[in-house]
């Protein structure tokens, strides 16, 4: 796109420093995992050894994670990994500005796609993860934690989308976890499991490859919730 400026009259790009190339190896290391959330990353000394840098290289790389969310500094204890990515920290403060509708929307939207497409890709070990995260849901409820059934759910949910095997979609659905969380508190205190046949049959679905059913599994658990916030005026016929 040609916004009209001259070529020559743009700023050259910035060449890249060697605090940008030891920056770029701590975020990988935090997105493949070898640093993983909520642990600890190496200390200073370790971290220079590393990477064969410098202690003032080290801190400028270790402070750009600061500042992208990416990791914490907690005085006395360390540095902690809190995300894989920016992307995941930039969704969670965005939508924990959102109203619990949106919220439940954006989730029905995303569960529902990444369903229809992990019955598509899921492999062997997929099924195992879904149904032993299954199983570990019906445990929950046999216990009134409150806590513990939110977290089982989430589990669930989220063996769906590793399904996928699209680590886009795995990395967005993590950043609305903490939402999914909040808006289930008021879901998980009945008893008896609400939704205890329709996630059998969102796993059921997605291990069969059937992904039209996992979608309607998927709407099946969350559509009732939407239905409760639906608003008296919005169910009226439309003015002539």
């Amino acid at each position: 796109m040609n916004d009209g400026t001259d070529p020559a009259d743009r700023p050259l790009p910035r060449p890249p420093t060697l605090a940008d190339a030891v920056t770029a190896r701590f975020h990988a290391a935090i997105a493949s995992g070898e640093w993983p959330v909520g642990r600890r990353i190496p200390v200073e000394a370790d971290l220079m050894a590393w990477v064969g840098a410098g202690r003032n290289t080290v801190r400028e790389a270790v402070s750009s994670l600061v500042q992208s969310g990416l990791v914490r500094r907690e005085q006395g204890r360390g540095t902690f990994v809190i995300a894989r990515s920016s992307l995941v920290t930039s969704l969670s403060r965005r939508a924990g500005r959102a109203a619990r509708r949106d919220v439940l929307e954006l989730r029905a939207a995303v569960d529902g796609a990444a369903s229809a497409v992990a019955a598509r890709r899921r492999d062997s070990s997929d099924v195992t993860a879904l149904q032993e995260a299954l199983g570990a849901r019906t445990r929950a409820w046999a216990g009134d934690d409150r806590a513990a059934r939110v977290a089982a759910d989430v589990a669930l949910h989220r063996a769906v989308v590793v399904a996928t095997h699209n680590e886009l979609l795995v990395e967005v659905w993590d950043g609305l976890v903490p939402l999914y969380e909040e808006v289930l508190a008021d879901d998980v205190d009945p008893d008896e499991d609400p939704h205890a046949d329709e996630h059998e049959q969102l796993v059921r679905a997605v291990v069969e490859r059937d992904p039209d059913r996992a979608a309607a599994a998927v709407h099946a658990v969350l559509g009732p919730l939407l239905d409760a916030l639906a608003e008296p005026d919005a169910l009226a016929d439309p003015a002539p």
